[in-house]
């Protein structure tokens, strides 16, 4: 039996009216699916607030309602709890009502602009090849084990995440490997967590939409590094201007990764080729079937953080040696007939897609067409449209401007917008094609013998979003179909 007081613990507490040693059911923050006994946290959010369901969830019976704003009648027998931030006391909340899981097991956050599911999912495949049981809350998926979970935010709901963390208890996990987003840091989704570790990848242009500034972005990812405890260790890429500053005020023991600075942890990479890399880390050489500079820094994070969990270095490099790519980041495939190579990445933000483009221009001979798809979400930071359009066209040798997953925005409207960015030397370069699925098999036709088309800002994707309706369709089925039905 669970009461209510003990899920009160660490949680800050204005008032209460009502009794607090009661027994409850189960805690929610959707008044639908309330029932007898259960907790109702009234959460205030972009689209709905909480606290005009309080009345439904009473109806449907709640024992007990957490709040910021008392409703005008309270009901006898039912227990109001008024707090500051109902979104931080969700997060202790379900930590109580899941009996602390994060502290059961050892957690690593990983944050930043780019490369947070990469070095997760990463990182979930070299313990799983250690033999540990590992979880893995990413973008892509949920993992406890050996099941498999889908998800459709970075950083779930503080309720999602501490319900999953308690599973991977049950199920034995040992470690898990998680994405922390700013949205997520900013939104208290991590409160409470007990974390053994914490990544920072690098820095650059996104979420402007909701951030506001680049400045509270940065703050709010630094947040994260600030609340590690003493026991924990932090990693941070001292190549990225951003990178001293994470750690600034943290408890934790502070650890560096580079390839262009002194590091603890400094990689250097020897060949970069198609067919993968070969790298340097503290001395040890080590090939890799991932591909590019950004893979460079994104195993330069795994070695460190697998170091500093326990891992010894022949087995690190050894496991760091069998990773394969992870969906949708740099995924490729090579069309049997005419030799042509597809590449579908998540690159949605203009450093993400310069970082991709450059790679792929580093390692191509310069004889074969460099043929880039790329749009831009809709709903958005409008922001960094024209200049994803700069970077396409100024590092691609044709581009086709195209609808990513426009949500609410007029598609068309969105790619006015990227195309403002194409400087007037590049525009015989590009053209623009609405229908994602026709501008794919458009890149398809151009396409001759050894050249490459990327596909970018959908990666893992399944779907695509147009007012709220989510359609089937997945970058790399579409693109497999094409190449198939031109090389017959």
């Amino acid at each position: 039996m669970i009461l209510l007081k003990d899920i009160l613990y660490r949680v800050a507490i204005e008032s209460v009216i009502g009794d607090t040693n009661v027994a409850i059911q189960n805690i929610d923050f959707d008044s639908r699916k309330i029932s007898l006994n259960d907790v109702f946290v009234a959460i205030r959010g972009e689209a709905n607030d909480g606290h005009e369901f309080i009345a439904k969830a009473e109806e449907n019976g709640a024992i007990a309602i957490v709040c910021e704003e008392l409703p005008a009648k309270q009901i006898n027998g039912i227990t109001y709890v008024l707090v500051e931030n109902s979104k931080e006391a969700l997060a202790m909340i379900a930590n109580n009502f899941y009996q602390q899981p994060s502290g059961k097991l050892k957690l690593v956050g990983v944050t930043g602009t780019n490369g947070k599911t990469t070095i997760s999912s990463l990182l979930h495949q070299l313990f799983t090849l250690a033999g540990y049981k590992v979880g893995l809350i990413s973008t892509i998926k949920i993992v406890v084990g050996e099941e498999e979970f889908s998800t459709r935010l970075t950083t779930p709901d503080s309720l999602t995440i501490n319900k999953y963390l308690k599973k991977m208890n049950d199920a034995g996990v040992e470690f898990c490997f998680m994405e922390v987003s700013s949205h997520g840091i900013a939104q208290h989704r991590t409160a409470g967590l007990e974390f053994k570790g914490g990544i920072f990848t690098n820095l650059s242009h996104d979420h402007l939409d909701y951030h506001k500034s680049f400045q509270e972005y940065r703050d709010v990812k630094k947040k994260f590094f600030d609340e590690l405890p003493k026991s924990a260790f932090a990693i941070t890429n001292s190549d990225d201007k951003n990178g001293a500053f994470m750690l600034q005020n943290t408890k934790a023991t502070k650890k560096t990764y580079a390839l262009k600075t002194n590091a603890d942890y400094r990689v250097q990479i020897i060949e970069n080729e198609l067919s993968g890399l070969l790298l340097k880390i503290n001395n040890n050489e080590v090939w890799s079937t991932l591909i590019g500079n950004f893979n460079a820094y994104n195993l330069g994070a795994i070695y460190a953080a697998a170091d500093l969990l326990g891992l010894k270095e022949l087995e690190n490099l050894k496991y760091i040696s069998q990773l394969k790519a992870v969906s949708g980041r740099f995924q490729y495939l090579i069309s049997a007939k005419e030799n042509i190579t597809a590449i579908v990445d998540y690159a949605h933000t203009p450093d993400a897609l310069q970082n991709v483009l450059e790679t792929i221009n580093a390692i191509r001979t310069k004889n074969e067409e460099l043929i880039t798809v790329v749009g831009c979400g809709g709903d958005r930071d409008a922001t960094k449209r024209p200049i994803m359009g700069k970077v396409a066209s100024d590092l691609s040798t044709k581009v086709i401007f195209t609808s990513d997953n426009p949500r609410t925005e007029d598609p068309d409207r969105i790619i006015e917008e990227v195309e403002a960015g194409v400087e007037a030397h590049n525009w015989s370069k590009i053209i623009s094609i609405t229908n994602r699925k026709q501008a794919i098999k458009s890149a398809c036709a151009m396409a001759n013998t050894k050249d490459i088309i990327l596909i970018a800002g959908k990666g893992h994707e399944t779907y695509q979003e147009v007012n709220g309706v989510r359609s089937d369709f997945d970058d790399i089925k579409i693109v497999q179909e094409m190449l198939e039905q031109f090389n017959k």
